[in-house]
């Protein structure tokens, strides 16, 4: 497929203007495709525009809770990416609903791909309500559009994401606790995730039907995982595993703003999240370590590091 063929394509990303949406639609600008970024307010992706070439990018306004509008997202488009998650709100229709109508819209309208994104470890039987509708939103994609490629990364990490960010920060502490130290994840680098999204959606004959579990190059534990964000960000706290009881009493008052972890994250945290299936080897993509990339954006939070000293000598010239 030529960069001219895929000019004459529409791809609708639904959340294309969100952390994991800028690499997805950066990797799909790359190959001359027209992207359709549907979301609430589409003012939030205005900074994919220099991405994109003259007309390669569309922006319309979704309201899943508007049917009309998830139909004329859908309207026209070769692929189909659904990226919208969250953790609080209406997650039944966020997680549930709407990617089933999605996944009908895509098989009605004729749509040649469906790329859905769930995330590892989710199950209708549950106790987190998130892990529940995801489940519940494979399941209604699947009956709708059974050649979608569902895909189910593991924690995400990069530049702009809340989970290297954070701990980086508290990593100034001298003291950091650790909640869940012992449970397993498997981090993989957002723009790995983006290139592997962006290639299912645009080569259904090598992924359709299928459900993928990616993760990166390592495993870490929780306890690990702050220790490498932390030598990331040029610092040396003392890491302390808080015991599973202090967690549980913390997150059942998640519902608090501010609150360090939610419930439905509490009870996430008690199952390992490390891929079970083939993973990026299955798009040709070697994964990215942490470590190889994290100080890239970590280091601002080292007075000593790169970032501090540039800062400095800007000051003096």
């Amino acid at each position: 497929m030529t960069a001219n063929d895929w000019q004459q394509r529409i791809i609708t990303v639904f959340g294309g203007g969100g952390f994991i949406g800028r690499y997805v639609c950066e990797a799909l600008f790359k190959t001359g495709v027209r992207v359709r970024v549907a979301q609430r307010t589409p003012r939030d992706a205005f900074f994919l525009q220099p991405l994109a070439a003259v007309g390669q990018l569309d922006l319309v306004r979704t309201d899943f809770t508007r049917p009309d509008s998830l139909e004329a997202a859908v309207e026209g488009s070769w692929g189909v990416i659904n990226l919208v998650g969250a953790f609080g709100g209406k997650l039944g229709a966020l997680h549930g609903d709407a990617p089933g109508r999605i996944a009908e819209l895509a098989a009605e309208k004729g749509a040649a791909s469906l790329v859905h994104i769930s995330a590892i470890g989710v199950t209708k039987d549950s106790a987190s309500f998130y892990a529940r509708t995801k489940a519940e939103g494979e399941e209604k994609v699947r009956a709708a559009y059974p050649q979608a490629t569902i895909i189910r990364p593991s924690v995400v990490f990069g530049q702009e994401d809340e989970f290297t960010n954070r701990f980086a920060g508290m990593s100034r502490l001298p003291l950091v606790p650790v909640l869940g130290g012992k449970t397993r994840f498997q981090p993989i680098y957002v723009r790995d995730l983006g290139a592997a999204i962006a290639k299912a959606a645009q080569n259904p004959g090598d992924y359709a039907g299928q459900t993928f579990e990616l993760g990166g190059p390592d495993v870490l534990t929780m306890h690990e995982l702050n220790r490498v964000i932390a030598e990331a960000a040029g610092r040396s706290p003392e890491l302390i595993d808080l015991p599973d009881f202090v967690g549980d009493m913390m997150s059942r008052f998640g519902f608090l703003p501010g609150a360090p972890i939610t419930r439905d994250q509490w009870i996430m945290l008690q199952k390992d999240n490390v891929a079970s299936s083939p993973g990026l080897e299955a798009f040709g993509i070697t994964p990215t370590p942490l470590a190889a990339v994290a100080p890239d954006w970590l280091d601002r939070f080292n007075e000593g590091g790169r970032f501090a000293s540039r800062r400095a000598q800007a000051s003096v010239g």
